[in-house]
């Protein structure tokens, strides 16, 4: 079958003006082939400049990770004919919220760097064990899905957070952040949960989902950071905006069925809070004009009580001892 791939291609050492093209190839394949088998064809007897990484072939080690048709994504992993346009095209590109080093390889010193940040070791206290720290193995298979991840970079390349904030740890780093926290073995989860509830940490996730989309292993980043939240919750570290926001959030609904947004915004910065209220007038003039502005006078539902009964039981769930 024949194949046009149309390539975002980047030269470090060309003129600036003349760096990045996006060039076209056109070549046949078998109809079983990859992205990246394609690619491949293309540096192997097309244009032997093209760089790209590669290693397993088989959605093991993660470096072919790349763009295609503006997703992140394997490209050993990614079907020619599923990625196809109706134009018979495919768009490739490197991975977004990193450093291009040339054609689709990108600089992954900023992944690690976030990897680091929130200290992916065990740190166990007491005295050391003769042979081994002894987990169960029901803890060790709650871990087994964040485990699964590759390194491949993918969910960081497709964060709208990093696009805008460098400072977020990203999702792949706060996923291992969750590796940790929940393993029984380690003994520093209040110390970690009080690093990742700072500024670039757990709280500034704007939950659009991205990373659980574009994650060829099914880890569900933004589902760990979501847990991280209640933990560091849980834990006592509810003086953020991100907390009190949340816990706002949570008592408004339980209260009314529904959600109070003039009263959510004071309780998430506080009643004396005049410079971040005051920052916000633009925000609510805008409502006003749009005619979006929340009402006044907050109303509960007409079954609210149903819903207070959810939240009774809920809460009665969380008291319950486990194990």
């Amino acid at each position: 079958m024949q194949v046009t791939l149309r390539v975002k291609r980047f030269d470090p050492e060309a003129p600036e003006e003349r760096r990045a093209w996006v060039q076209e190839y056109r070549v046949e394949v078998p109809e079983d082939s990859t992205v990246l088998d394609s690619l491949i064809h293309v540096r192997e007897y097309v244009d032997e400049t093209l760089s790209l990484r590669c290693s397993c072939r088989g959605a093991i080690c993660g470096s072919c990770a790349m763009r295609v048709n503006g997703h992140a994504t394997l490209a050993c992993k990614s079907k020619v004919q599923r990625m196809l346009g109706k134009d018979g095209v495919i768009n490739v590109e490197a991975m977004g919220n990193q450093p291009v080093i040339k054609d689709l390889v990108v600089d992954m010193q900023l992944f690690w760097d976030k990897v680091r940040a929130v200290q992916p070791w065990l740190q166990p206290q007491g005295t050391e064990p003769e042979a081994e720290y002894v987990a169960s193995n029901e803890a060790m298979q709650h871990l087994v899905g964040v485990m699964g991840c590759i390194m491949c970079g993918a969910c960081v390349s497709d964060c709208t957070v990093m696009e805008m904030d460098k400072n977020f740890l990203g999702p792949a780093a706060l996923a291992k952040a969750y590796r940790f926290v929940a393993d029984p073995r380690d003994d520093a989860v209040k110390q970690r949960l009080g690093l990742y509830n700072q500024h670039g940490g757990v709280w500034d996730c704007t939950r659009c989902f991205e990373c659980v989309q574009v994650c060829p292993k099914g880890v569900a980043p933004m589902d760990r950071i979501m847990a991280l939240r209640d933990q560091a919750i849980q834990q006592g570290f509810t003086g953020s905006y991100g907390a009190r926001h949340a816990q706002a959030f949570e008592r408004s609904v339980e209260h009314s069925g529904t959600l109070n947004e003039m009263a959510l915004v004071v309780s998430t910065y506080g009643i004396f809070n005049l410079p971040k209220l005051l920052g916000l007038l633009p925000v609510g003039l805008r409502a006003v004009y749009k005619r979006k502005m929340p009402p006044l006078i907050h109303r509960a539902i007409p079954n609210v009580k149903s819903v207070r009964r959810i939240f009774k039981k809920v809460h009665a769930l969380e008291q319950r001892p486990k194990g």
